[in-house]
This record gives C-alpha cells, sequence and structure tokens, in this order.
C-alpha cells in the first residue's frame, strides 16, 4: 500500500513505472517505445533515448508536463518524437518544444507565455515537423532557434492556433487548421487554399480556394455601361471573388477580354455612326493565380498550371443590339414658302369606269333624241 506522502510514478514504458518522465525514455526500448504520463508533473525532458531507438512517442494521457526552468520538451537532431493524446504540455515561461529533429504532433494542449514551439536548420541537421492536431496557445506561436540558419520543414496539417505566426519563416507550409489571426499567414499557404472566416467563433479556417460570381451573365447596353472593360472592372461588374484570404488573386483571360472590347469598340462605333449594331456574346474565363516573389522583391502573378492547383470559372458578357436611329424631317427654308399641294388626282380606274358612264348616258340621250325626232314628223 502505497501513503500519501511517497513519491509517486509519473510514467510507464510497458510495464514498469517510473519516477521521472526522463527516466521512462531511457527506458524505451524498439519493442516498448511509448511513454505514457500517469500523473501530472513539473519536469523538462529531452528525448535521449537508448542507441538502438531513434523514436518514442509520448502519450499525454489526459495529464500535464509543466515546464521547469527551461523548455518542456527538447528533440535533439537525429532524434523522433510523437505526440498524441489529450494531455498538455505547459511552458510557463518557457518553449514548451524546441526540436532540431523529427516531430510529430497529433494532439494535446500546448501552452507558453513566450515562443511557443521552435526549430532549427543547420549545417548537417534539420527539423522535420508534421502538426496533424491540438491546440497552441501563445504570444508566438512558431520561432527559429537562435544558432538556426533556417526554420527546417514544418508543415501545419491541423490543429487550433490562438497566437501570432512571424514571417520570415522560409519553410514553413500551412495546408490546414484553425487560426485566430492571418496576420503574415498567407505566404506560408499551400497551393489553392485559402483562410476562410468561420462566423461561429471568429476563427479563419485553412480550406480549398473557391470562385464565385454574384453575376456570371451581365448585359451591356447604349448608354454608361457600354465601355471597355478591364480585367479588375470586369470582376467589380459581375462580382467575382475568391472565398477566402488567400496569396491569390483573380485574373480574366488576356485574349477573351481583349476580343471582348473590340465588340465593345464595334458598338461604340455604330453608335458614334448612327448604324445598328447586332447582339453579341462573349465568355471570359477568369483564374486564380499566386503572388510570386521577384528578384525585386515585388509581387507578381504566377499562373498555376496542374489541375489540383488551379482555380477557374466563367462569366459571360452580351452586348445588346443597337437600332439604326430614324432620320429626322428635315425642316422648311427659312423665307420660302411652303409649296402648294396639288389635289389628289383620281385613281386610273376609276377614271376609266367614269368615261364609260358618260360614254353609254351620250348613246341613251342620242337614242332617245331620234326616237323623239321620228315621232314629231308628219306623216
Amino acid at each position: 500500500m502505497a501513503f500519501a506522502d511517497e513519491p509517486q510514478p509519473v510514467a510507464q514504458v510497458g510495464n514498469t513505472t517510473y519516477m521521472s518522465v526522463q527516466d521512462a525514455i531511457g527506458h524505451t526500448s524498439m519493442k516498448n517505445n511509448t511513454v505514457t504520463l500517469l500523473t501530472d508533473t513539473t519536469e523538462s525532458v529531452t528525448v535521449t533515448s537508448p542507441k538502438v531507438v531513434r523514436g518514442i512517442t509520448l502519450e499525454l494521457n489526459g495529464h500535464a508536463l509543466n515546464a521547469s526552468n527551461t523548455t518542456a520538451i527538447t528533440v535533439p537532431a537525429n532524434m523522433q518524437l510523437t505526440i498524441t493524446g489529450s494531455g498538455t504540455v505547459v511552458g510557463g515561461d518557457n518553449p514548451a518544444i524546441d526540436c532540431r529533429g523529427a516531430l510529430q504532433i497529433q494532439g494535446g494542449n500546448f501552452t507558453s507565455n513566450t515562443t511557443l514551439m521552435r526549430f532549427a536548420e543547420t549545417n548537417g541537421t534539420s527539423a522535420e515537423a508534421s502538426i496533424s492536431a491540438g491546440t497552441f496557445t501563445a504570444p508566438t506561436l512558431i520561432g527559429m532557434l537562435d544558432d538556426a540558419e533556417h526554420l527546417g520543414y514544418v508543415s501545419i496539417r491541423g490543429g487550433e492556433y490562438h497566437g501570432a505566426i512571424p514571417a520570415g519563416l522560409d519553410t514553413l507550409v500551412l495546408m490546414g487548421g484553425s487560426f485566430s489571426t492571418t496576420e503574415n499567414l498567407t505566404p506560408y499557404l499551400a497551393d489553392m487554399v485559402g483562410l476562410i472566416p468561420n462566423g461561429d467563433d471568429g476563427m479563419f479556417d485553412i480550406s480549398e480556394l473557391a470562385i464565385s460570381s454574384d453575376y456570371p451573365t451581365v448585359a451591356l447596353e447604349q448608354g454608361s455601361t457600354l465601355q471597355n472593360l478591364t480585367s479588375d472592372s470586369l470582376l467589380d461588374l459581375t462580382r467575382t471573388k475568391l472565398n477566402g484570404i488567400s496569396d491569390y488573386r483573380l485574373v480574366a483571360d488576356a485574349e477573351q477580354l481583349q476580343a471582348l472590347n473590340k465588340q465593345i469598340e464595334l458598338a461604340l462605333q455604330a453608335v458614334a455612326k448612327r448604324k445598328a449594331f447586332d447582339a453579341v456574346s462573349q465568355t471570359v474565363t477568369i483564374t486564380a493565380t499566386r503572388n510570386a516573389e521577384t528578384t525585386d522583391g515585388g509581387a507578381d502573378p504566377q499562373f498555376r498550371t496542374s489541375g489540383h492547383d488551379e482555380a477557374s470559372t466563367q462569366v459571360t458578357v452580351n452586348i445588346k443590339s443597337i437600332a439604326k436611329p430614324e432620320e429626322p424631317d428635315k425642316p422648311d427654308e427659312p423665307g420660302k414658302p411652303a409649296e402648294p399641294k396639288q389635289p389628289d388626282m383620281p385613281r386610273t380606274g376609276s377614271a376609266i369606269q367614269a368615261l364609260a358612264v358618260a360614254s353609254f348616258l351620250l348613246l341613251v340621250a342620242a337614242a332617245v333624241c331620234a326616237f323623239v325626232t321620228s315621232r314629231l314628223r308628219p306623216s
């Protein structure tokens, strides 16, 4: 029976318990390489397992590992550590993790009052880290060790992050996760992902980029809307946008936009020359292009060509037909009286009918006269 004031084991490897996490790490083997916390403990540990063991797993098991005067967990070069479970690693005024070797984080809650996790790539060695789950809270989430030439290869695939990530971490890649701020993050985003606002908690989730248009089909007609379009004005007209914050911008296909503007110019010329213009339609492809650093430090669009990392949509612009305007009536010349109108002449058919009737009446009258004259002669 253990008494209350007796020291209790804090970690276990296989069926054996140990009074410190560091002692447990030293007794891992190729058969049993998992160290399981048995209670909350205050201890700073270094992953220095026996020579035959290159990697160990730290199962937090719902407990807390609190730093003691230095970094809570140190992973030297050529060593591997996997952290699992739902417990907590508390750095306090120290980092929670310093890594020069290989690190996988698959769960846990990590906190610090300073830089949370530090990595290093130096001459001949490089940190490699993959973070897929967990909650991470600190003023600065990721940084480099003092002697580091570069960060090392660090990828974030999931987890929840409360704090800032500084600029200039050249080999950091963000592939997933949820972040409390978007500052400095867009250059680290993997291809074709963006930071999508999560309205429920104010966080930004990394998710696949998509393009949407409020008005995928628009019409231009004679008047204020009939004018040449730039890529930006076409985006505004169709309200085409990305669904999140990213390192991409939208660009209209140059050849299709040129063809559209040629038709707009023809319509404008028809208006100016008072001519008719037949309706025409032009489809324009809009593609997301990534901003890439140029040699002078500026940003330049870089088209992505593979199906995996390209997003595009199409909008249609209809130019309405324009009717030829009617010619206005010419006004009379000043000082000149208007020509009197000629009386309307009877139609040709009516005139012939009138002559025929008149001839018939004359014949009848002549016959009547002859008859009367013959009757009046003396017999």
